[in-house]
C-alpha cells in the first residue's frame, strides 16, 4: 500500500491510516496538555471545579507530513447539586491520513467525600462517532482486496467509557477506559482477520502534585500512563513550574516519541491561554517539523478574587 505521492514519509504514517492496521493505529486522543483539560481524558473529572469550566484546542502533528493528524477538541463540565454530580460534553474532531472521526460525548461523574483528604469521583461516558474514510484515495497494489473498494461515509458508532477520578488541592489520581466498548461491527467487515472491533480499548493511568516551594513559586510533577493490549506501553512524565500564580512553564517526556515544551498563561480570572510543542525523537524526526498544540480555556463563574488560589488542575 502506498498514497498517491510515494515520497518516504508518506510511508511513516501508513500504519496510522483506518482499517490498514487496526491494532496499532492511533485511535485515542493525544494531546500533551493533558494535564490542564481532564475531562478529555477521563469522565470522572467532570464537575471537579465549584465553576463551569470549558477548553479550547487545536493540536497539529507531524508539520510538514502530508496526511499527518489534525485535531480539534471542545470540551466544557461543571457540577451538579454543590458538586455532588458533575455534568460534561466533548467534541472531538481527528483526520489522520484518508480518514475522519466526529466523535461527541455526554460525561456524568458522581462524587462522594473521602473524609478529609479529597473526593472520589466515578464516571461515564455517552458518545456518538462519525467514521469516515475515503479510500479511494490511495493507491494500492492489490486491486483485488475487497478492503479498498468502498469508501466509510459518516458510518455512525455508539462509545461508552469509564473513569475514576479522586483529587484534594494539591493532588489528583486517575484511571479511565475512555473505550470501554463501541458499536463499531460495521466497520470491521471485509477487514484482514475479521476482527470483532475496530476501536480497542485504551488504558490511561495519571496523577500529578503540587509542590509548593516559596511564595512565588510552585512545582506540579505529572505522569501519565497509555496502554492498550496490542503495542507497547507509553508514558508520558511532564514537570510544570508555576511562576507568581500567573504563568506555568515545563517540560516533558514521551517514551519512544519524544520530548514536549509548554507554557500557560492565566490572562485573568476567566481566560487561560497554552501553547504546546513537540519534537520527535524516533526516526520520524527527519520528517517533520514537529508537533504545534494551542488552548484556550474559559472558567465561567469563577470569582475574581480565586485567581489568589491558582487552578492547578
Amino acid at each position: 500500500m502506498r498514497m498517491k505521492k510515494g515520497i518516504p514519509h508518506l510511508l511513516a504514517i501508513a500504519a496510522l491510516l483506518i482499517g490498514l492496521l487496526p491494532a496499532q493505529a492511533q485511535q485515542e486522543l493525544m494531546i500533551s496538555q493533558y494535564m490542564f483539560n481532564g475531562l478529555l481524558l477521563n469522565p470522572a473529572y467532570a464537575g471537579s471545579h465549584p465553576y463551569t469550566s470549558a477548553s479550547l484546542l487545536h493540536r497539529s502533528q507531524w508539520v510538514g507530513m502530508e496526511g499527518a493528524p489534525r485535531t480539534n477538541l471542545i470540551g466544557i463540565d461543571g457540577p451538579l447539586l454543590d458538586g455532588k454530580m458533575g455534568v460534561g460534553f466533548t467534541f472531538q474532531h481527528d483526520m489522520i491520513g484518508v480518514s475522519r472521526d466526529m466523535e461527541m460525548a455526554a460525561n456524568y461523574a458522581y462524587r462522594i467525600r473521602t473524609g478529609q483528604f479529597g473526593r472520589l469521583a466515578f464516571g461515564l461516558k455517552a458518545g456518538l462517532s462519525l467514521y469516515s474514510a475515503n479510500l479511494g484515495d490511495l493507491t494500492y497494489w492489490d486491486a483485488q482486496d475487497a478492503l479498498y473498494r468502498n469508501n466509510i461515509s459518516n458510518a455512525p458508532v455508539g462509545k461508552f467509557g469509564f473513569g475514576i477520578y479522586w483529587n484534594n488541592e494539591p493532588s489528583y489520581k486517575g484511571l479511565s477506559i475512555p473505550t470501554l466498548y463501541a458499536a463499531d461491527g460495521k466497520l470491521t467487515v471485509g477487514m484482514a482477520g475479521s476482527p470483532d472491533h475496530y476501536f480497542t480499548r485504551h488504558y490511561y493511568v495519571n496523577a500529578g502534585h503540587v509542590l509548593e516551594l516559596d511564595e512565588n513559586f510552585d512545582l506540579k510533577p505529572n505522569v501519565l500512563v497509555k496502554f492498550q493490549p496490542q503495542a507497547p506501553p507509553e508514558v508520558d512524565l511532564n514537570l510544570n513550574l508555576l511562576f507568581k500564580q500567573r504563568f506555568w512553564l515545563g517540560a516533558g517526556y514521551r517514551t519512544g516519541d519524544g520530548i514536549v515544551g509548554m507554557v500557560e498563561f492565566q490572562v485573568n480570572h476567566m481566560f487561560r491561554a497554552g501553547y504546546a510543542y513537540d519534537m520527535n525523537t524516533s526516526q520520524l524526526r527527519h520528517y517533520n517539523g514537529g508537533s504545534h498544540e494551542v488552548m484556550l480555556g474559559i472558567d465561567l463563574g469563577r470569582e475574581p478574587i480565586m485567581i489568589k488560589n491558582p487552578r492547578f488542575f
